[in-house]
């Protein structure tokens, strides 16, 4: 059997019972280390699992997934992936592989940022479409989730904002070399994402219907589901000088007019001047 499990957002204990049990049995268990990342390392999860686990890095996801996929008609092999394994559409391919081999598969769910996101107050079914923003370069700065914030808001819908993630990054030069070098990893802020959607802001300053303005609503939150989550409320405008610490961090942008219940929460992280705790 193949095995696709989440692991949570926070530490080696979120893995379910169901999971714990598929770790500890099978063969292989490989951890993905690129889409996400947990508070804690892989040392740690191995000490609570009770067991060793085989890195699975960006290369071995993306271009040699037969090497995990490898004999799992015959044996147990279990993916582990933070959160919960929907939440990149990376491991889909996982899924496709294995039913074109007959590889029986199973999928043991967790919490992921697209459900755990609540922690900051808004309700679940008033978020629409969920955006990523990428780290700009010299040469590549994109824009097209402007136009998906706008429509959102338009609806009073509220938009989560997945940051990127840069890990085993080749560099520009090992590419032209072809000799593989990587840069060091990189975790987008909420600092530096509400930076580049101002400055998307005034690149579409003279349009009648901008998507946000300096003053919108904005929550930043960091480490959810871990014992030194953050969350804090707060205009865009001032977002761009909010310092959350440690990744991941995760940014959602208001729709607009909030629920009675809603603002008074957001109230109780308002003060970007004290970033707020909130222990589990």
């Amino acid at each position: 059997m193949f095995y696709l499990v989440g692991i949570g957002l926070g530490d080696a204990k979120d893995i379910t019972v169901k999971g714990l049990e598929i770790v500890r049995n099978a063969k292989r268990a490989y951890l993905e280390s690129y889409t996400s990342i947990l508070s804690v390392g892989k040392e740690e999860l191995e000490k609570f699992y009770g067991r060793e686990l085989i890195i699975a890095d960006r290369d071995m996801v993306e271009q040699d997934s037969e090497e995990i996929l490898n004999g799992a008609d015959a044996v147990d092999v279990v993916l582990l992936v933070v959160g919960d394994p929907f939440g990149a559409t990376t491991h889909l391919d996982f899924i496709i592989r294995a039913k074109q081999k007959n590889i029986p598969f199973q999928v043991v769910h967790n919490a992921s940022i697209l459900n755990a996101i609540g922690c900051c107050g808004l309700q679940l079914y008033s978020f629409g479409e969920t955006i990523s923003i990428p780290y700009w370069t010299d040469t590549w700065r994109p824009d097209s989730f402007y136009d998906k914030i706008r429509e959102n808001r338009k609806r009073g819908l509220h938009t989560l904002c997945l940051l990127d993630i840069k890990v085993k990054e080749p560099t520009l030069e090992s590419l032209m070399k072809r000799k593989r070098e990587y840069e060091p990893p990189r975790f987008m802020s909420v600092a530096e994402a509400a930076d580049q959607l101002l400055q998307i802001l005034k690149t579409n300053s003279d349009r009648h219907d901008q998507a946000y303005s300096e003053d919108t609503l904005c929550i930043g939150v960091a480490r959810v589901g871990s014992s030194t989550q953050q969350i804090v409320s707060c205009s865009l405008r001032e977002m761009k000088e909010i310092d959350l610490g440690k990744p991941l961090h995760s940014l959602v942008i208001t729709g607009g007019k909030l629920h009675p219940l809603e603002e008074e929460y957001l109230n109780a992280f308002s003060n970007p001047s004290k970033v707020c705790e909130v222990n589990n």
